[in-house]
């Protein structure tokens, strides 16, 4: 008999919230997004990107592929990087999702949103909101990467523009700023 086993990620291990059967149609959603506790209506089948863009208003997430394959969707579920296409707005429960929007401290742009702009990272855009909180996210738990880590953390996206020695050098430059 073959056996399989399934790696579950580290942002949904430790969910173990009983979950009521829910639709078929339209259903009260609570989330913490960005800080904030937002209340929503999405039918069941509705994605963590369609809440974010649809209902909440938060644009800046893009859903590129809707698969789970560009990371254009990137957002930080308890602060560990997952492709919103990929989950169901009802399977978040209480965890915090962080996107784009709640990455800077008011009009203060976050560090690597300022080396994107200062290293030319940005061109089409459509990549960058992705890109930019998977970056954040490597800089948190690794404040010193090498280029090989730059290149896992950004491994996963797809930037039709090819800024990826931009990308590299943007969040290269914050990891130095940071030591000095």
């Amino acid at each position: 008999m073959l056996e399989t086993s399934l790696a579950v990620s580290p942002a949904f291990a430790d969910n173990k919230a009983d979950h009521a059967l829910m639709g078929p149609g339209v259903v009260p959603l609570t989330l913490r997004v960005n800080g904030a506790t937002r209340n929503i209506r999405v039918a069941p089948h509705t994605t963590l990107a369609e809440a974010l863009r649809g209902p909440l208003d938060l644009t800046g997430t893009k859903i590129g592929c809707d698969r789970g394959a560009c990371s254009a969707c990137t957002v930080w579920l308890d602060g560990t990087p997952v492709a919103s296409c990929m989950v169901l707005a009802i399977d978040i429960a209480e965890r915090s999702v962080t996107t784009i929007e709640g990455l800077a401290d008011g009009d203060k742009l976050h560090p690597i949103q300022t080396a994107f702009i200062e290293h030319d990272a940005v061109q089409c855009g459509f990549c960058t909101p992705g890109m930019v909180m998977s970056c954040a996210a490597l800089l948190a738990r690794n404040p010193n990467p090498s280029l090989e880590d730059v290149k896992a953390a950004t491994g996963g996206h797809l930037c039709r523009c090819g800024t990826y020695p931009h990308v590299f050098a943007a969040i290269l430059a914050v990891a130095k700023a940071n030591k000095g």
